[in-house]
């Protein structure tokens, strides 16, 4: 079964690929990752798809990625298509898990509504309960103190 992790770039790389990591530990092993760049955060993700890379190789995986480059980060007609390519062009038995954990609010409340619609079956949010650990690698938070949430298992 193909698992799919589907997200956005920001500037702060752990942003992007600590949640990757939790799911990981957690045991969804990411085997397709779906990316949405604007040109502000090109740097960032591509260090952020390389490091997927390596994690997911880390948990004998090998991981096919997609990147969509928006013109601008406003261009909100193509975010909500991407959003909604990523989620309903997957196999049939995909499990699909979108994050609302990097980016912009605008982008995270685009997400959310298109796993919600588009019937994703994990919507995550790595919530990291106190600030002197934000832009720390995963491995390095303890794990009382950050939790990959599952939105899917809140709401129903």
């Amino acid at each position: 079964m193909e698992r799919v992790w589907v997200t956005r770039a920001s500037p702060t790389v752990q942003a992007v690929v600590d949640p990757v990591t939790a799911a990981c530990e957690q045991g969804f092993v990411p085997t397709t990752v779906h990316l949405v760049r604007n040109p502000s955060v090109e740097e960032a993700a591509d260090e952020a798809l390389t490091t997927i890379e390596a994690i997911v190789d880390t948990y004998g995986e090998s991981v096919t990625t997609h990147t969509e480059r928006l013109a601008d980060e406003r261009d909100f007609e193509d975010i909500a298509e991407y959003y909604r390519d990523a989620v309903t062009d997957a196999p049939a038995d995909s499990e699909i898990a979108v994050d609302l954990t990097p980016g912009r609010k605008f982008m995270a409340a685009m997400a959310f509504q298109a796993a919600r619609q588009f019937d994703a079956d994990r919507i995550h949010y790595l919530y990291i309960h106190d600030s002197k650990y934000y832009d720390r690698p995963y491995p390095e938070v303890p794990r009382t103190a950050v939790d990959l949430m599952d939105f899917t298992e809140v709401i129903g």
